[in-house]
C-alpha cells in the first residue's frame, strides 16, 4: 500500500520518542525496539530519564547500551552502538504497573519537548508511547487525551483525524471514545466530509498517493438495504460522499461493513472511512494485532503511536512487545520523507 519513501541527500534527523506512562511498558518497548531494530528501523531517540532506562535495562536483562545525547544531531552517530537518549529527569521513583501524578509533569515536558524538536526541524517527526490519562488528569490534565494535546499545541486549524493502519489496511474513525448509542446518534454528514477532506490530504502528503481512493462504510446491515434496513446510509453518509465527489475526490460508498474488508475488497481502496470506533478496530486489529499504528492526521507535524495501551498488567515483566512501536517509527519515517518531497516539489510549482 505504501509507495516508496524518497531518498535523502543527507542523513535525515531523527525521530523523536516520547517517555509516555514510566509505569507502563513504553521505557521497556523502547530498548527492545533499538535491540530488535533492523536495516529498515529509522534512527531514533527517546525523551526519558536515562537512569530510569538504563536501570530497566538490567532489570530487563536487555543488552542495551544507554547514551545520553546533548540535542537531537547527536543521535545519528550514537544509534549505531547505543539508545540515544534526551534526558528528562521524572524525580520520583517508578514502579511497573503503579502510575505516580508526580510523574506527570516529566510525562508532558516529555510530549512538549518532542513537537518544539519537530516544530524546529531537529527531529522528523515524534512518536509517542502510550499515557495513562488518569494520571495526567489527577495532575490537572484538561484534554481527553494525547490527540487532543498535540492538536492544540501545534495550533492545528482543523479538528485532528485518528488513523489506524498496518501494511494491508488504513481506517479512518469518524468517532472515537464514545458508547455505542452516542456514536451512532453523533454520525453527521459533516463529521463524514470532514475525514474525508483531511484523510484525502493526508494520503497525498504524507502517503504518496496523488489520486487517493476512499471507501466509506455504511452504518446499518447490508448498508441500509435502500432503507429497508435504515435511513442514516440515505440520509447522512449518501449526501456526505456526493459532496466529496463535488470536491473532486475519489470516494465510493456506502458499503456493508461485513465485506469490505476483505483483501480483494482492501485492494479497491487506499483508507477506509468508518462511522464508529470497533466497525474500524476490529477489522485492523484481527489483520494484525501487533503490528497496527496510529496516526493524527489534520495537525502541523507527523505524529505516530503504538496501537496499544500502557499494559500495567504486564509492565516490567519483559513480556511487551516491541512490534507496534517499531511499526510506528518506520511509518513515521515514511511519511515524513514523503511530505518533505511533497512540500518541495509544490513549493517549487
Amino acid at each position: 500500500m505504501n509507495a516508496p519513501a524518497p531518498s535523502h541527500p543527507g542523513p535525515p534527523s531523527p525521530i523523536a520518542l516520547t517517555m509516555g506512562e514510566p509505569a507502563g511498558i513504553g521505557g521497556e518497548i523502547s530498548l527492545l525496539a533499538w535491540l530488535n531494530r533492523d536495516s529498515t528501523t529509522p534512527c531514533y531517540f527517546v525523551i526519558d530519564d536515562p537512569d530510569r532506562l538504563a536501570a530497566l535495562a538490567r532489570s530487563l536483562d536487555l543488552d542495551v547500551p544507554v547514551k545520553t545525547i546533548d540535542q537531537p544531531a547527536d543521535a545519528t552517530g550514537v544509534f549505531p552502538t547505543a539508545l540515544p537518549v534526551l534526558a528528562e529527569s521524572i524525580g520520583v521513583s517508578i514502579r511497573p504497573g503503579q502510575p505516580n501524578k508526580k510523574a506527570a509533569v516529566a510525562i508532558l515536558r516529555s510530549i512538549d519537548r518532542a513537537i518544539e524538536l519537530v516544530e524546529r526541524g531537529e527531529a522528523a517527526a515524534m512518536v509517542t508511547n502510550p499515557i495513562h490519562k488518569a494520571t495526567l488528569m489527577a495532575a490537572g490534565f484538561e484534554h481527553p487525551g494525547h490527540t487532543e494535546y498535540l492538536a492544540e499545541r501545534t495550533g492545528a486549524v482543523t479538528a485532528p483525524v485518528m488513523m489506524l493502519a498496518c501494511s494491508q489496511l488504513r481506517v479512518v474513525l469518524t468517532s472515537i471514545h464514545l458508547p455505542l448509542k452516542d456514536a451512532v446518534a453523533q454520525i453527521t454528514s459533516a463529521a463524514i466530509i470532514h475525514c474525508g477532506r483531511i484523510t484525502a490530504a493526508a494520503l497525498a502528503r504524507d502517503f504518496g498517493a496523488p489520486s487517493p481512493r476512499l471507501a466509506v462504510a455504511g452504518l446499518n446491515p447490508h448498508a441500509g438495504e435502500q432503507g429497508y434496513l435504515g435511513q442514516e446510509e440515505i440520509d447522512i453518509v449518501v449526501p456526505a460522499i456526493e459532496q466529496l465527489q463535488r470536491d473532486g475526490l475519489t470516494v465510493s460508498g456506502p458499503f456493508p461493513a461485513d465485506s469490505m474488508f476483505h483483501k480483494a475488497a482492501r485492494e479497491q481502496y487506499d483508507a477506509a472511512i468508518c462511522l464508529y470506533h470497533d466497525q474500524a478496530l476490529i477489522p485492523i486489529k484481527t489483520i494484525d494485532f501487533d503490528g497496527g499504528v496510529n496516526i493524527t492526521l489534520g495537525i502541523p507535524i507527523v505524529r505516530t503511536s503504538p496501537d496499544h495501551g500502557t499494559a500495567f498488567d504486564i509492565a516490567g515483566t519483559g513480556r511487551a512487545s516491541p512490534r507496534s512501536l517499531l511499526a510506528a517509527l518506520t511509518q513515521a519515517r515514511m511519511m515524513a520523507d514523503h511530505r518533505t518531497r511533497f512540500d518541495a516539489e509544490h513549493d517549487s510549482a
